[in-house]
């Protein structure tokens, strides 16, 4: 049976008090009395420049406001994703825009190497993807729903599944949303953060993507965070759905 209670308090240690729903998110076990909480190594990862910023940018903003060390890392440079603008080009614009958002967020960004439109679920793209987290060495991932019917997306969270499970499932394992309707599909979530304090840097974040026609992309995204806020009790909240191999499900149950 779940105790709410050691959930919460794993909370507390990465993000602070008030911060979820009586589900929460076990970020991390609480540091031991009279200690400071552990640095957190996070990472988001997503299709292009904009996923992680849709997907997670308020938790991220959170965790970094917090001194923990998250990193953007983008599967693409976005090279299919400006009309008009050679891939190149495209790549340009939407790595300088992605600079920009995680500057807003306080985070870091790093690339995987794959191409906008052409992303490959191979042995040697599992084997890349492995290598980044082990370097990295995450306490937390956050990445996208394999439901989805953008195939780059798809792409992202097998190879990150992948990378999980060769090493060892040593990590906490999140997936999380994107224009839920049109590409994610049949998301449940299974635990909420709010985000109502940090949704300014968020829609920063969001808006330092000129080249995607931000106002429409916050739109939709806000719908959804002012949804799951409706469903956790709190202004606007960002759900993910924890793997429940995952090393902090057994410190819960």
């Amino acid at each position: 049976m779940v105790d709410p209670t050691s959930r919460r308090t794993a909370l507390k240690a990465a993000l602070g008090a008030g911060s979820l729903l009586a589900v929460p998110l076990p970020l991390a076990a609480g540091p031991p009395p009279g200690t400071a909480p552990r640095r957190l190594k996070v990472i988001v990862l997503g299709g292009h420049p904009d996923d992680p910023e849709t997907m997670a940018g308020g938790t991220i903003a959170r965790f970094a406001g917090r001194g923990h060390d998250v990193v953007c890392l983008y599967l693409t440079r976005g090279e299919a994703g400006i009309e008009g603008r050679c891939p190149a080009e495209a790549a340009r614009i939407r790595t300088e825009e992605a600079a920009r958002a995680c500057a807003a967020l306080g985070s870091r960004l790093r690339f995987a190497g794959q191409v906008d439109g052409a992303t490959e679920v191979t042995t040697a793209r599992y084997a890349e993807t492995r290598a980044i987290f082990e370097e990295e060495e995450p306490d937390l991932l956050i990445t996208h729903w394999p439901v989805d019917t953008h195939r780059d997306h798809r792409a992202a969270s097998l190879l990150a599944y992948d990378a999980w499970l060769a090493l060892g499932r040593r990590f906490d394992f999140y997936y999380g949303e994107v224009l839920t309707g049109d590409q994610t599909q049949q998301f449940s979530p299974t635990h909420w953060v709010d985000i109502t304090a940090s949704l300014e840097k968020k829609r920063v974040a969001c808006f330092a993507h000129a080249s995607q026609d931000p106002g429409d992309m916050w739109a939709q995204h806000d719908q959804m965070q002012r949804f799951r806020g409706r469903e956790a009790g709190f202004g606007a909240a960002e759900a993910f759905a924890l793997h429940p191999r995952s090393p902090a499900a057994s410190r819960v149950v």
